[in-house]
């Protein structure tokens, strides 16, 4: 039994320990710009301070990048407002 509880214990350091991943995307901006950086140690990260998807086609054309749509957008989940009834009012 002690050596159950000590492999337990052992587990529930090492997944305390492994680094997590933050978020990388920004809620902030609509489109986002994937960088590749190379195989030299460099990978990948992403920037989210675009407001178009020109704006960041711009920025990425002639580098190893691309635009994407920012799934995390904080606005892009929001209700169209509703349509306006012209006539009579209703009582």
């Amino acid at each position: 039994m002690r050596n159950l509880h000590a492999v337990v214990l052992m587990l529930a350091v090492i997944c305390g320990v492994i680094p997590v991943r933050a978020q990388t995307y920004d809620p902030s901006y609509p489109v986002c710009m994937k960088v590749y950086s190379g195989h030299l140690g460099g990978g990948e990260w992403i920037d989210c301070s675009y407001s178009s998807l020109p704006q960041c086609q711009a920025s990425a054309s002639g580098r190893a990048a691309m635009c994407v749509i920012n799934p995390y957008f904080a606005y892009g989940q929001m209700a169209p407002p509703r349509a306006y009834r012209r006539g009579y009012p209703r009582y």
